[in-house]
């Protein structure tokens, strides 16, 4: 028999329905598997007092006949949602001791629906990395390994403790947000599915900002049809939050089955990079053959500025940055070093609360931000974004429905293997990425294989502008033909 934690959230949720289980043996199901897995690090905290509670309600609430959308169904949160009376960090120590008094926008919609929270998440701080090796609180480790080997890989990031938690089946599905890449990558990495909505599907309110204009929250779990469930409770209209679309909330479950006879799939030769491994190449092709074969046309297409999204990321991400973290001083909330006056208190506690990475990033935003330099760096990259934008409409008004791409350069490395002299090198996993949020497109990441070590791969749809029904119906259409990746056994423990 299925162990209840090895579900996927559809079926846990039938199983709820039909009261095959109740939501507190499903809850402690999980809570258990996370007792055993405290290797990985996936969780900063824990709530199991509180996921018990929630779950009682949920089968007060199952037993009367009102079960909403999600009910009893538990899940992980990134530590970048704002969660009311439970701390907050951002995987920063600037944050230590925050406990927010309020409730973000994404995880009050899945408390609306029912779902029970298991704790908060781990990952990169303030979501500045690729691998969750940037958290202060320590590396998220991934469930897998590679065949023969016992290497500690990591997770992806910024959201790997969310894709971590998916994979070793710490819960049904996680939040997640992706400024760059943070959603598709770590899903890719670790054999799950992940999906970036348009901007402006889901509210950034009470969200930790890194790039205002490019983060966006978005959900990581087991199967295609468990993200589009996931998606459909996390995003709506906020009045709090100016950037979010006034637009109803389609019903994703049902444009899973869509499939995608009739549709036209672009493949555009900009992202054949020089240095593509022929693993990802040959899945990429693999991947294109799977649609045609369900139906749809497959053309070539031209994203003549893709060469140029990276370093204009690079720009507009830190600089954002650079403006948000500003607001960490240690005078309101967080962590507070004393110094001889105001400017060394601000100075001891951002030397002393920011990690490396979020330093280097802060201080290349406050360059480009800097008089001098403004019209050099950070204007020109906002024309480069407005140039990648306008390749994606073309492509999209020349009648393609969606796009096909790889989410990742590689599979996933070791900890330790990638970015510690270079950070360069760990900006290149980011290379498939970045053009989605530079457009504000939605993107999904749909696991499609294992390479030769036994790892898992991933591809990336792309699609238009709030239409993730498509990318849902063509993920589907993968997910169908390459066979719903087999999660690693659970060696840690």
């Amino acid at each position: 028999m299925t162990t209840l934690n090895e579900l996927t959230l559809a079926e846990a949720r039938d199983g709820l329905k039909a009261k095959d289980f109740s939501a507190t043996d499903l809850t402690r199901a999980h809570l258990d598997a996370m007792e055993k897995a405290r290797a990985l690090n996936a969780y900063l905290v824990e709530t199991p007092d509180r996921a018990l509670a929630m779950a009682e309600a949920a089968d007060a609430r199952i037993a009367s006949a009102q079960a909403r959308p999600l009910e009893g169904i538990p899940l992980g949160i990134k530590d970048l949602f704002c969660t009311e009376g439970v701390a907050t960090t951002a995987g920063s120590k600037i944050l230590e001791g925050f406990t927010p008094a309020y409730e973000s926008a994404v995880t009050a919609n899945l408390w609306r629906d029912g779902a029970v929270m298991l704790g908060k998440l781990n990952l990169d701080e303030f979501a500045m990395g690729s691998s969750n090796e940037t958290s202060a609180y320590g590396d998220t480790v991934s469930p897998w390994r590679r065949a023969g080997s016992e290497t500690k890989l990591v997770p992806g990031g910024s959201s790997g403790g969310s894709a971590a938690a998916v994979a070793a089946r710490l819960c049904l599905g996680a939040t997640a947000t992706d400024t760059g890449g943070s959603i598709r990558q770590p899903a890719a990495f670790t054999g799950t599915v992940g999906i970036k909505p348009t901007y402006g599907r889901c509210s950034r309110w009470g969200t930790v900002a890194y790039a205002s204009s490019l983060d966006q929250a978005g959900p990581i779990a087991r199967t295609v049809r468990d993200c589009a469930i996931l998606l459909g409770s996390m995003a709506g209209q906020d009045s709090r939050d100016t950037t979010c679309a006034d637009l109803p909330v389609p019903d994703f479950e049902a444009a899973v089955a869509r499939g995608v006879k009739g549709l036209t799939i672009g493949i555009p030769k900009e992202y054949r990079v020089e240095g593509m491994s022929a693993e990802i190449q040959a899945l990429w092709d693999r991947g294109a053959d799977m649609l045609r074969d369900a139906g749809a046309t497959i053309r070539e297409i031209s994203l003549p500025h893709t060469q140029y999204a990276l370093p204009a990321y690079y720009i507009v991400a830190p600089a954002e940055a650079s403006s948000n973290l500003a607001r960490y001083d240690g005078v309101r909330y967080g962590l507070r070093v004393p110094g001889r006056d105001i400017a060394g208190l601000y100075e001891n506690t951002r030397a002393a609360g920011f990690g490396r990475e979020v330093k280097r990033r802060i201080m290349i935003g406050t360059y480009v931000l800097s008089a001098g330099y403004y019209d050099a760096y950070y204007v020109r990259a906002q024309r480069i974004r407005t140039l990648i934008k306008r390749d994606f409409e073309e492509a999209y008004a020349s009648g393609i429905d969606a796009i096909l791409t790889p989410a990742t350069p590689s599979a996933a490395f070791g900890i330790g293997e990638k970015g510690s002299g270079d950070p360069v090198e760990m900006y290149l996993q980011d290379v498939f990425t970045i053009t989605v949020n530079m457009a504000g497109l939605p993107g999904i990441s749909v696991p499609a294989g294992l390479d030769a070590q036994g790892l898992p791969l991933g591809l990336q749809l792309i699609g238009r502008p709030f239409d993730e029904e498509t990318l849902f119906a063509a993920a589907q259409v993968i997910e169908d033909a390459a066979g719903r990746t087999k999660l690693p056994a659970a060696w840690w423990a």
